[in-house]
């Protein structure tokens, strides 16, 4: 070996971690989150279970100019509603994103893998994600607008969405959309807050996803 190809292989070695290497973001909470933290109640009426094999949240995302968009789908790993007085009063889901799927339900692939890297969602540090609710606003009796926070990589930010509420033979179904600017929670990959010259490449800084959460008195 050379010692031009030798200078060139040192390069490869050393780039990516120059360009990943950055201080830290002012402003978030952000912690290591690579066991779950969530402990669920029992033996308490007033939760109902999060039925994980019903439950699934479709995710969308795009390029800036909306042409070319991505969906999948991630899966709850545990989690409980609060219901009290047929009403809804909180809650907590885990998402578990190393259960991450494109829209063919793949979770082995150039797209899937690359959402789990560092440049997306760093599967492998933080492999779950926590949506904590912290208050719930009736519009109707199945409208509701709920408030929670949500915590990904780590990093916690307030959230706020509409959701519809079925409540029937003890079964509760929540379906709720919420949208987020996806460098709230470090991920920077191709946004053009943190890359210039991208062109169309540049990707869109929303992610969407549709919750479908399915929780059962008898689960």
């Amino acid at each position: 070996m050379n010692n031009k190809t030798l200078l060139t292989y040192f390069i490869l070695i050393i780039a990516p971690l120059f360009f990943n290497c950055r201080g830290p973001v002012k402003g978030e909470n952000k912690t290591n989150a690579t066991t779950s933290s969530v402990s669920l109640h029992t033996d308490n009426e007033k939760y109902v279970r999060i039925d994980t094999k019903q439950s699934v949240i479709t995710w969308k995302g795009s390029s800036l100019n909306g042409l070319n968009s991505q969906t999948g789908y991630v899966y709850p790993s545990k989690g409980e509603l609060m219901i009290e007085n047929g009403q809804l009063m909180g809650g907590t889901v885990e998402i578990d994103m190393n259960t991450i799927e494109d829209k063919r339900h793949e979770s082995d692939n150039k797209l899937v893998n690359h959402l789990k890297d560092p440049d997306f969602f760093e599967v492998e540090k933080f492999p779950f994600s926590i949506m904590s609710i912290t208050k719930i606003k009736s519009m109707t009796s199945e409208d509701k607008q709920i408030t929670g926070n949500l915590t990904i990589k780590g990093i916690t930010h307030p959230v706020t969405f509409p959701a519809k509420l079925e409540m029937k033979d003890g079964i509760v179904k929540a379906n709720g959309k919420l949208m987020i600017d996806r460098t709230k929670w470090d991920v920077r990959y191709k946004s053009a807050k943190f890359y210039t010259l991208l062109a169309n490449q540049t990707m869109s800084d929303s992610i969407e996803f549709h919750i479908n959460i399915v929780a059962k008195t008898n689960n």
